[in-house]
């Protein structure tokens, strides 16, 4: 496997303590970089920071991303910890189950919504400051094949996706001119721990629409998104990169 290069940068990544985010800490940590992992599960952090510690510099912070108090505090932990930071990934983020979207109860629908979406619009909003006064920054949204294309029984994270691919387009034109390049992925299912949130049928579907036949494996989606985290990224911003095995219409 290569090595990218991202010597002496920091990654903030939410969603860090498992999963797509727990790869992208290893691979970012092979890569040169500290790590600041942000969760909302604080006993699976100390779990993930005490399996990463060997490889690099990790800090931790129990974040809830929809509360912009608490995302403005594990900023400040982060810059404190490690004196900068020049990669925000986003990869927090939940499915509400499944179900036809006149039988999803609301309270379920705004909550995928405030994970998915207000939660990146709020880590944006905090950190992008900071990349600025530094002249430098990556931003990388995980989004889904699903904010192309809308799964049917999953309007909310379909909706929460679509919304994500939006903010992207948006915040890459605005800080086009200023070295922080803000991009997305669109990874077709990944066989996770979030697959336990989610109906088998809903799960079959998911298998039956990807053409290479079998899902995603996280490090697979690592390899990208640190790709798009480095320098090596330099002329694309604003765009969105598919990670769906064949699936994706456009």
């Amino acid at each position: 496997m290569n090595r990218i290069d991202l010597e002496g940068r920091v990654v903030v990544i939410t969603g860090g303590a498992r999963g797509i985010g727990y790869a992208v800490a290893q691979r970012a940590l092979d890569s040169g970089a500290a790590v600041a992992l942000w969760d909302v599960d604080g006993e699976r952090l100390k779990r993930t920071q005490g399996e990463l510690e060997g490889k690099g510099k990790v800090s931790t912070a129990v974040v809830e991303l929809t509360d912009e108090a608490s995302v403005n505090q594990a900023v400040e932990q982060a810059l404190t910890a490690h004196g900068k930071i020049d990669v925000l990934i986003n990869c927090a983020g939940i499915t509400g189950g499944n179900g036809t979207t006149w039988e999803l109860e609301p309270d379920v629908w705004r909550r995928v919504i405030d994970v998915n979406l207000i939660g990146p619009y709020l880590t944006c909003r905090a950190i992008v400051p900071h990349m600025l006064k530094q002249g430098y920054g990556r931003i990388v949204n995980i989004s889904s094949v699903a904010g192309k294309e809308g799964n049917p029984n999953a309007s909310h994270y379909s909706a929460s996706k679509a919304g994500l691919i939006g903010l992207t387009k948006s915040l890459g034109k605005e800080l086009a001119t200023k070295n922080i390049l803000v991009n997305a992925v669109t990874p077709a299912a990944a066989k996770t721990e979030i697959f336990d949130s989610m109906a088998q049928q809903h799960i079959d579907y998911m298998l039956s629409k990807i053409p290479m036949n079998r899902f995603l494996l996280p490090e697979e989606a690592a390899s990208l998104i640190l790709w798009l985290s480095s320098e090596d990224c330099a002329f694309s911003t604003g765009s969105v990169f598919d990670l769906s095995g064949g699936r994706a219409t456009y």
